[in-house]
């Protein structure tokens, strides 16, 4: 029903009305064109029946205007969850030597925008060069000693195998030579000299103490292979130290170029040329293209939002923007909880404080090379619960 047909059923009411209600006239006959009543003669105000048209007009434009703001409400307003505690956040990678000296080439600017391996600076190589060329000549060294050691230990082993040759051999002429003495002694006087027997026992006795000499070499030679066998086992676990050396002197010569570990934007610059830098120095930070929304919503807030809901996302920087983004997750423990001086209710009197609880939020479509967003920067973030 509009304002229109309101003010048309007034009408016919107060026609209706009029007659019952109509003051006492004179029935005699009226002259045509004389006054009918006081007012009509007088030049007074109009009836009051149409200044009640007014209240019924207001009142229903009050209710027009209440059903659009209530349609208003349920479209726009219920569906959402906002907050304006919320701001963009990143992983910024902190850039620091890993080893002392002189910056000798600084090659970027700030919020200058590199890939992943760009060299940032150069620290001066000399020193870190000349430990490599030394690690390498006594790497060379060690190897020497170790080939050293493995000719010794084939020429000792070639001994070994000499000497017990030579043992065999004098087992031959002691086992002859005792033999000669067991014949000479049981010929008798008759058949030899008593010189001859004497003779025959002394080469035999002789031929068995070169028996025991030559045993005797073979255990020295055995002994010594054993020795230059372990001498390899020196040379190799020295050859190995100085490769480990060589390597480390390597990568310490290839921590004089520090380059980017992510792509992004160089941030947060303190170096220059010519600085002398200490290891874990920070020296700049790399903000890296991809950020995400904590948004701090009220406990309240989190009955119905749930993850993978989408957001709109509004950045204060970009006013015409509206980015789209989803929730990712929601944190498990208010930010007061994780503060460095959480609150303690145990103690005190206690006031009952509305929360606030973290809310990943991911961006889906970053818009590349149209918004620059910063880690800090302030956002709205409108999440459909329903």
């Amino acid at each position: 029903m509009n304002a229109t047909t309101l003010d048309h059923d007034a009408e016919l009411l107060l026609e209706r009305v009029a007659p019952a209600t109509a003051p006492h006239q004179d029935r005699r006959a009226v002259p045509e064109g004389a006054p009918t009543s006081p007012a009509e003669n007088s030049g007074g105000p109009a009836p009051k029946r149409k200044s009640r048209i007014l209240p019924l007009t207001l009142g229903a434009a009050a209710l027009a205007v209440a059903a659009a703001a209530g349609l208003y409400f349920e479209k726009y307003v219920a569906p959402f969850e906002s907050t304006d505690d919320a701001a963009i956040e990143a992983d910024a990678t902190p850039i620091a030597p890993q080893v002392a000296g002189q910056v000798v080439r600084l090659l970027v600017n700030d919020n200058e925008q590199v890939e992943a391996g760009d060299l940032l600076l150069e620290i001066d190589p000399r020193e870190y060069q000349a430990k490599v060329d030394q690690a390498r000549a006594n790497l060379a060294a060690a190897k020497s000693r170790r080939e050293q050691a493995d000719a010794l230990f084939r020429v000792d082993t070639a001994k070994v195998d000499q000497e017990k040759a030579t043992v065999v051999a004098a087992e031959a002429q002691a086992k002859y030579a005792a033999a000669d003495f067991n014949r000479f002694r049981s010929a008798g006087s008759l058949a030899v000299s008593e010189s001859q027997v004497d003779l025959a026992g002394t080469h035999a006795r002789s031929t068995a103490a070169q028996v025991e000499a030559a045993r005797s070499k073979e255990l020295a030679a055995e002994a010594q292979a054993a020795l230059d066998e372990a001498s390899i086992k020196t040379a190799a676990s020295e050859v190995e130290k100085n490769e480990a050396a060589v390597r480390q002197a390597e990568l310490d010569l290839s921590y004089t170029q520090v380059t980017a570990p992510v792509s992004g934007f160089v941030t947060h610059r303190t170096v220059a040329n010519g600085a002398y830098v200490q290891p874990g120095q920070d020296l700049l930070a790399v903000m890296p293209r991809q950020v995400w929304i904590v948004a701090n919503f009220k406990e309240t807030q989190l009955a119905r939002m749930r993850p993978g809901q989408t957001v709109d996302v509004h950045v204060d920087a970009y006013p015409e923007a509206i980015l789209k983004g989803h929730v990712d997750s929601i944190q498990a423990g208010t930010g007061a909880r994780f503060s460095l001086l959480p609150p303690e209710n145990a103690t005190g009197n206690y006031v009952k404080v509305v929360q606030r609880v973290p809310v990943k939020i991911v961006l889906d479509d970053l818009v590349d090379g149209k918004f620059l967003l910063g880690a800090g920067m302030s956002v709205v973030p409108d999440v459909r619960v329903k």
